[in-house]
């Protein structure tokens, strides 16, 4: 006759190595620590906008103004014919330029009715 055994197997602890990294947890003062830190930077770009923004004004300096009138343009009107109007010593490509020039025009084309600024220099 033969007999059998049952036996349990043998249970052996599992060893883990050590892990490497560990997770960061961030307590609540740990967040507005960091939180205060990254704003830093903003805060201090802010502080330097606000500080050195109205020096140009404290400075004393006059600063420049744009002296014009201006012109309706009326049916039949071109640049060469009011820059002849206004400026009629000056040679009328210099007028039409400055014209151009002051009113963003990027072609000659006129509406009838639109407000030309013409440069001060060419009003007096």
């Amino acid at each position: 006759m033969s007999t059998i055994g049952i036996s349990a197997p043998a249970v052996l602890p599992v060893r883990t190595a050590p892990t490497a990294a560990t997770r960061l947890r961030l307590t609540t003062r740990g967040r507005r620590l960091l939180v205060t830190l990254a704003a830093l930077p903003l805060a201090a770009g802010i502080g330097f906008a606000a500080l050195s923004g109205g020096s140009a004004l404290a400075s004393g300096e006059t600063v420049a103004t744009a002296d014009f009138d201006t012109v309706t343009v009326m049916p039949g009107d071109t640049l060469w014919a009011i820059a002849e109007d206004v400026a009629p010593t000056e040679d009328p490509r210099t007028v039409i330029n400055e014209i151009e020039k002051l009113n963003a025009l990027s072609s000659g084309s006129l509406q009838v009715g639109q407000q030309l600024a013409i440069p001060g220099q060419y009003t007096h």
